[in-house]
């Protein structure tokens, strides 16, 4: 309303209607069952069948939720917390730098939040779901080494590790990755859901991927990435860079779509754990 995004409850307080299959009537929402509006508040507008002079009975409202506009995607708090007691969100300090350059891309997927979150904090799955960042299950001498731990311990960990990359396919990527034994690269999370991954191509040259994962239901989430890189910032060449990012979600999308259970296990004794898991 007026040009801002605003979050409701999806349910009419009336019979039940999906909001979200509404439309939009100047600054409301009309319910798509029995025409209710309701405004960006919650408050409800107008109930046509009292007519069109009717006193709004103060109790027809929906629940409203904070929103906020950052980094290109709305932001909403689905909880009854005060803003200083919220849980952070993640921040992308780069995002205003000049010298880096932001791409995003949005999907919904269909597999468990957790698990696509386990994914992204997995430090072994590369060598064999992802060609580009290992050499497919071909060396012999594959092994996941040390990981350094960061992150304050209170929102979310992360780590850092370094391991052996081959050069980029096209000789435009080369410009930026090289072949290498020793590739850093890590991952952590701020809260259950929000995600930071940062690889290191060489000294100077890096890029900085942010998640953020809005669980649908039990097997669907809809995923927010923020890609910043700071080599071949040309605005040409941002679907170059989406295109490579794609080609990887698919990756991860064949293998993360046939995971069982769907759901992580509550306790690591379901699933066999190994250093590379910590």
């Amino acid at each position: 309303t007026g040009g801002n995004a605003q979050c409701l409850s999806n349910t009419c307080v009336h019979r039940g209607g999906s909001l979200a299959d509404g439309k939009i009537k100047g600054d409301c929402i009309e319910c798509p069952y029995h025409g209710w509006q309701y405004t960006g508040e919650g408050q409800c507008h107008r109930i046509p069948s009292l007519g069109s002079k009717a006193k709004i009975p103060g109790r027809t409202r929906v629940d409203a939720y904070p929103v906020l506009e950052k980094y290109g995607v709305v932001f909403a708090f689905l909880g009854d917390l005060p803003e200083n007691e919220r849980p952070p969100m993640m921040e992308i300090p780069e995002f205003d730098d000049d010298r880096w350059r932001a791409t995003w891309i949005n999907l919904q997927a269909p597999f468990n939040y957790e698990r696509s979150i386990e994914n992204g904090l997995d430090p072994a799955h590369n060598e064999f779901v992802h060609p580009i960042h290992g050499y497919s299950g071909e060396n012999a001498e594959y092994k996941v080494g040390n990981l350094r731990l960061v992150g304050d311990g209170k929102w979310g960990p992360g780590f850092f590790h370094t391991f052996k990359s081959p050069p980029a396919e096209t000789a435009e990527w080369r410009q930026v990755k090289e072949a290498s034994d020793a590739r850093e690269a890590g991952s952590g999370t701020i809260g259950p859901n929000h995600m930071w991954t940062y690889i290191r191509y060489a000294p100077g040259k890096a890029m900085h991927q942010y998640l953020y994962e809005c669980p649908i239901d039990e097997g669907n989430v809809n995923i927010f990435l923020v890609n910043l890189r700071n080599q071949l910032i040309d605005p040409d060449r941002d679907q170059m860079v989406n295109d490579r990012n794609w080609t990887i979600i698919s990756q991860d999308l064949a293998v993360l779509s046939k995971l069982s259970p769907t759901v992580t296990p509550p306790t690591n004794t379901k699933e066999f754990m190994v250093p590379a898991d910590k």
